[in-house]
């Protein structure tokens, strides 16, 4: 309803403005909600989402203690990081940053289900980017009113310190994003090499989003969203399913054979009264019950117990190596 007009001051403006508004509450509530989710999906029954036993043999509440960890061990060292003399070198500086979070999604990977993993990484470098706006952003802002109501030249190094880790939250936007919607997205997260998959995807997002930075500087670089779009086709082709054709001499699967291993295998959470104490209701109302609705789910169900082998969750009902090949026969000759 109007134009409005924002203007960026380096060490504050000539006067203090008689109304501020604190870009603030909307990183703490975001964080405060995502870490309350995190708490609700993944730790209220760590068996479901949080733990594979086909990654690591962490018991519950083990689990929980490196999730929790992860958070706070993530802020650390980024922290310790930003307060050295690599504070002069940015692209340096950042380049560190980035391999630190890499590392984070490999050892993420090696404990928690692949799916836990990504929601993880996305909460250690949300908590990153809300903390940088607790501790730094904010009070260097604040130091700076301060410093224009009592008369005296504000401090740049404030400034200059806000600015760097806000140019860092500006770059983490579009990794921390994805991960937030990763669950939809099982080939990536469910890969044998995840983490790399991941990585890539964050390579792309950053420079996307360095673009549009130097677009708003009016100073294109067109080659770079290009580049961004093949980095991404490369993840794409990376975690693409990769399926082989069923034998000539497989012996054929019976519908009856079908229901059985869906019956003894994923019917205690796709039912409509799951027995798994984790649900009350069938996980994105699939419901496996009859042999019609698992012919009508047939391509979901061949993506994540054959392709992706994501499902069952964490493998809790011990579905075997020759029944997923049973699956694989039986939805190919649909």
């Amino acid at each position: 309803g109007g134009f409005y007009h924002l203007k960026k001051f380096t060490v504050g403006p000539d006067a203090v403005p008689a109304k501020l508004h604190w870009f603030k509450w909307e990183a703490y509530t975001t964080w405060l909600s995502g870490i309350s989710l995190l708490a609700v999906v993944y730790y209220f029954d760590a068996r479901v989402y949080l733990l594979d036993p086909a990654v690591s043999q962490l018991l519950p509440w083990q689990g929980i203690v490196v999730g929790v960890v992860v958070l706070v061990i993530a802020w650390l060292v980024y922290d310790v990081l930003c307060r050295t003399s690599l504070r002069n070198k940015p692209l340096l500086l950042g380049g560190i940053i980035f391999l630190w979070f890499a590392c984070l999604a490999w050892v993420l990977t090696q404990l928690l289900s692949g799916r836990a993993a990504y929601i993880h990484l996305g909460a250690a470098i949300g908590t990153v980017m809300v903390a940088n706006v607790f501790f730094v952003i904010i009070p260097a802002q604040k130091e700076m009113v301060r410093a224009l109501a009592e008369g005296r030249e504000p401090d740049p190094s404030f400034g200059a310190n806000g600015l760097l880790r806000s140019r860092h939250n500006n770059y983490l936007t579009l990794p921390v994003l994805f991960t937030m919607i990763s669950s939809h997205f099982p080939s990536t997260y469910g890969h044998e090499l995840n983490w790399l998959v991941l990585v890539i995807i964050s390579v792309a997002g950053i420079i996307a989003r360095h673009y549009f930075n130097l677009r708003h500087l009016q100073r294109t670089l067109i080659w770079m969203l290009p580049a961004a779009f093949g980095i991404l086709l490369t993840a794409m082709w990376l975690a693409a399913p990769r399926t082989t054709l069923v034998a000539v001499n497989s012996p054929a699967v019976s519908d009856e054979q079908m229901l059985g291993i869906m019956e003894s295998r994923c019917v205690a959470c796709h039912s409509d009264v799951p027995s798994h104490p984790g649900f009350v209701t069938a996980p994105k109302n699939v419901v496996l019950q009859n042999i019609e609705q698992i012919r009508q789910h047939r391509s979901l169900i061949y993506q994540t117990t054959v392709v992706t082998q994501v499902m069952p969750l964490a493998n809790l009902t011990t579905m075997v190596d020759s029944e997923r090949q049973q699956v694989k026969r039986w939805v190919e000759a649909q």
